[in-house]
């Protein structure tokens, strides 16, 4: 996948986009093949740095005791203290997922995050995540994790051979998008075992689109 390709594509994805009130957002689809995932080693599970912010703000919860209080006040958009955590009933705890993208616990009390909010972010996949830096000491700085979750994008293959997120919104120019787009690409052509050869195709889609294939297939097919 090369940029003039991705850029094509994103650009009749945009096309075919009908109008909303909404502005949509475009994703990302990276069909693989020939992996086994039974093998530990064959699944991808990686958080991304992205060059360019999705358009959107990553809305970020923090889990925490008396020790991060003020910084989760002053940094994030919701949070949760320890004191707390019996309050709160399994339909709460959905209610706070779906305000949230990342999860932020202090390392300390990760026991009891686990007993009171795995069983409904667990299946998410919404768990605090060390890969992601989202388990901090008591003694952490909020303010620079919080910046840095806000171009952080989750990738995982979980029980396909399929890769699928968002890249931004169609508010970003589409260089910004085509840049998104291989930051992600080049992670996962260099992760799979065969490489390239691992690649079944790759499509973009707008929020509410039809897929569109992104190079030589998408050319061959019309």
């Amino acid at each position: 996948m090369n940029n003039k390709e991705i850029i094509q594509a994103i650009k009749e994805a945009r096309e075919n986009a009908k109008e909303r009130k909404f502005t949509e957002s475009l994703d990302l689809v990276i069909n693989l093949k020939g992996l086994n995932l039974k093998k530990e080693d064959e699944k991808i599970l990686a958080f991304i740095p992205l060059p360019h912010q999705r358009g959107k703000k990553v809305k970020v919860t923090a889990l925490i005791d008396q020790a991060l209080v003020t910084k989760a006040k002053a940094d994030c958009d919701e949070h949760a203290l320890l004191e707390d955590f019996k309050k709160l009933d399994k339909k709460a705890i959905k209610k706070l997922a779906k305000r949230t993208d990342y999860f932020v616990a202090q390392a300390n009390i990760m026991p009891k995050v686990a007993q009171t909010f795995g069983r409904v972010l667990g299946p998410r996949g919404m768990m605090p995540n060390p890969k992601a830096g989202c388990v901090v000491p008591p003694t952490a700085d909020l303010k620079p994790l919080v910046a840095r979750l806000q171009n952080l994008v989750r990738i995982e293959t979980k029980n396909e051979q399929t890769i699928k997120t968002s890249i931004g919104s169609l508010a970003l120019k589409d260089e910004e998008l085509a840049a998104n787009a291989t930051a992600i690409y080049e992670y996962v052509v260099h992760h799979v075992p065969q490489e390239k050869n691992n690649i079944k195709n790759i499509l973009v889609k707008t929020s509410m689109g039809k897929p569109v294939i992104v190079g030589e297939k998408a050319r061959s097919k019309k």
